[in-house]
């Protein structure tokens, strides 16, 4: 039988739920909360000693946090497009070789402020 060559070899790797304040005039004003997945080479990723999912991790918070000013009064689209190859080619730059072939988003959520404090409250009067 006939290999699939798009997509044979890839594993696909979900890393954990992420949660970056977005600060705007000195105050926390909610979090984005995502979450990735990404692709790779299997054989490839079981080669290494470090897994790449930390890394993810790390620069989604750090173009997330660092990246597009958002506007909270009027939040408009994110350039998710954008977002992900930023954390592909920061992630394959410190692995110095073309590692993560793609990253997906699993979900991308903002929770403002209020809404933390509303279900805060809600779950203290269940109390």
């Amino acid at each position: 039988p006939k290999k699939d060559e798009f997509f044979g070899g890839l594993d696909y790797v979900k890393p954990g739920v992420i949660s970056v304040p977005m600060i705007d005039e000195g105050e926390v004003q909610g979090y984005v909360v995502a979450q990735f997945v990404f692709t790779a080479d299997g054989q490839t990723l079981r080669s290494l000693s470090v897994s790449p999912g930390s890394f993810i991790v790390d620069e989604a918070y750090r173009a997330i946090y660092a990246g597009q000013k958002v506007n909270f009064r009027r939040i408009e689209k994110y350039d998710l497009d954008e977002l992900t190859k930023e954390i592909a080619a920061k992630v394959n730059e410190r692995f110095k070789t073309d590692l993560i072939k793609d990253v997906l988003v699993e979900q991308f959520n903002f929770v403002s402020r209020d809404e933390i404090r509303e279900k805060g409250l809600q779950n203290a009067q269940r109390n």
